[in-house]
């Protein structure tokens, strides 16, 4: 039996008054959890089968969903709607949706992805309870159709998110429409989880670093400027967040970036889309890299930098990490998701998660002044940082 923490059960009670609704959990809250109990109350319900659809924003997180729910769910048919790989029935054909759904007549769970969710909306699924992951994602153009489709035909629907994204221009749909995506029905202050011990407080530390602007050594700039960034926050479990993957493959394949760390006792990896994932100079698959990057986490003995452009900022249970560089710009969503990331609770000596910034050009200053306003906003004034459409 697992024990809810008192924001958990407060949102599980809520959501068996309400219908339909916003759901605003910070990152590291445990809203999953919220989602695997109420799928549970609804699977023993008056001993009636029910069809349960989780949507998440990528196949990568739609796979650790199924993870976390069939770990404590069981006697219940998976279906995944998607084009990634699972050892679970999968397909994104609309007639085999629709003839696996009539041959399982026993509960059903169909875990896919917002850009996939319009498959399941042809396949005229009847949905008891629909649960959307990190639910700002929904307000892009091409998945709105599919997102307001079952926001009016499911029995019960719900927008899960840390990051609410709202709209004020009349031409594009914000997560302030209440006609598709409800009030907000439970909104928990990150002040709150810190006071309870839930998350950790974050530690912004701006590093300003003087160069000389030279582009024929600009990945030996960024190599050191890395290196002695690690340097200084002097922790075990680091994320760096670059620019781009073409960053990523110039330090690892263009400078002495890997060779720096091995003296300093780390163990590298990096993951993109473009170039797959790689442990320690080594090709591996997807499956082995997180398997990997989640033993590392758990080892307190294990130091190591992960790098990543934007694959690990959202929704992805990175267990153990303790700093974040930020070596990019980015929008308030992506920036408070990266701070999730390290603020998790970790061992004894883990007192907040540190978010290091360089600052060597307008890129770092810009991203620091984002940094410090997101931070001032979720941690300091106890509000979600609200992204906001405007044209």
């Amino acid at each position: 039996m697992i024990k809810l923490r008192l924001h958990q059960q407060d949102a599980l009670d809520v959501m068996q008054l309400q219908s339909k609704g916003q759901i605003i959990v910070p990152t590291g809250g445990g809203k999953t959890m919220c989602m695997i109990e109420d799928a549970k109350i609804q699977f023993t319900e008056n001993n009636i089968s029910k069809t349960i659809v989780v949507v998440a924003p990528r196949i990568l997180l739609a796979q650790q969903l199924c993870e976390d729910f069939l770990e404590l769910i069981d006697n219940v048919d998976v279906l995944h709607v998607h084009s990634g790989e699972t050892h679970h029935t999968s397909t994104t054909k609309i007639d085999l949706i629709r003839q696996w759904v009539g041959d399982n007549v026993g509960n059903k769970i169909i875990f896919t992805t917002y850009h996939s969710l319009h498959k399941l909306m042809y396949s005229d699924v009847f949905v008891d309870t629909i649960y959307f992951d990190e639910a700002h994602n929904s307000v892009q153009k091409n998945f709105v159709e599919a997102t307001e489709y079952f926001s009016m035909y499911a029995n019960r629907c719900y927008f899960f998110t840390a990051t609410p994204k709202h709209s004020k221009t009349p031409f594009k749909i914000g997560m302030n429409d209440e006609d598709i995506y409800g009030k907000v029905i439970v909104n928990v202050p990150a002040p709150k989880l810190v006071d309870e011990g839930v998350i950790l407080p974050p530690k912004v530390k701006i590093r300003k670093i003087d160069v000389v602007d030279d582009s024929r050594f600009k990945h030996e700039h960024d190599c050191d400027h890395v290196v002695s960034t690690i340097d200084e926050i002097d922790t075990d479990k680091v994320l760096v967040c670059a620019r781009s993957t073409k960053q990523i493959v110039n330090l690892v394949s263009q400078t002495d970036f890997c060779c720096e760390l091995n003296d300093r006792g780390y163990s590298w990896m990096y993951i993109t889309a473009k170039t797959g994932a790689v442990v320690d100079g080594k090709k591996v698959d997807r499956e082995s890299f997180f398997n990997t990057l989640n033993e590392w986490g758990n080892d307190d003995t294990k130091k190591f930098v992960v790098l990543h452009h934007s694959i690990l900022s959202e929704g992805i249970n990175v267990k153990g990490l303790e700093a974040a560089v930020f070596l990019r710009n980015m929008d308030y969503i992506t920036i408070s998701q990266t701070i999730g990331r390290v603020i998790r609770k970790g061992g004894e000596n883990k007192t907040y998660g540190l978010i290091s910034v360089p600052v060597y050009d307008r890129v770092g200053i810009s991203t620091s002044r984002k940094v410090e306003a997101v931070v001032d906003t979720i941690f300091n004034k106890g509000e979600p940082a609200i992204s906001v459409i405007t044209k």
